[in-house]
């Protein structure tokens, strides 16, 4: 028999990383992989809605790039907690409390993996904590108290 979850530890709803290893197994590499995928959609969105500026778009393609990649991310993170990219590789986050995301939850997730991928040295320590942590997470994660976890089997 296992101990019942202990309410003070922050992360109390999200599996234990050394009871079920299952749910953080390969974790980053799929991240990764996700993390490419999205990236091809964001780019192909992006693309499709230059004409629909009158190509004026061309002129603030990074910024119109940013905002079609956070508006995605934001909405796939609220609706499903993954992106199309995580549904891919069968990964999904989950806050604190073991939960789907919510939309601010998604926003605020975004926000921060925006920013901290834009500076070098947020970037890399992320990674470095993803590789190391045991429970998988960014420095995005961390803040949050979130995780990816590999998403159950459906019965």
């Amino acid at each position: 028999m296992t101990a019942p979850p202990d309410r003070d530890d922050p992360l109390w709803g999200l599996p234990d990383p050394e009871a079920s290893p299952a749910f953080y197994a390969d974790i980053p590499g799929k991240r990764l992989v996700a993390f490419l995928a999205d990236s091809v959609i964001i780019g192909i969105m992006t693309v499709i809605l230059i004409p629909f500026t009158a190509f004026t778009a061309l002129f603030y393609l990074p910024f119109l790039a940013m905002l079609v990649s956070f508006v995605y991310r934001t909405l796939t993170l609220a609706s499903g907690s993954a992106t199309w990219g995580m549904r891919m590789v069968a990964i999904e986050m989950r806050n604190h409390r073991g939960e789907r995301f919510d939309l601010p939850t998604a926003a605020g997730h975004t926000l921060l993996f925006t920013l901290f991928l834009g500076m070098v040295v947020p970037l890399l320590i992320s990674v470095g904590l993803m590789l190391i942590t045991p429970r998988r997470q960014g420095l995005h994660d961390m803040i949050l108290g979130t995780a990816a976890l590999n998403r159950p089997a459906r019965r």
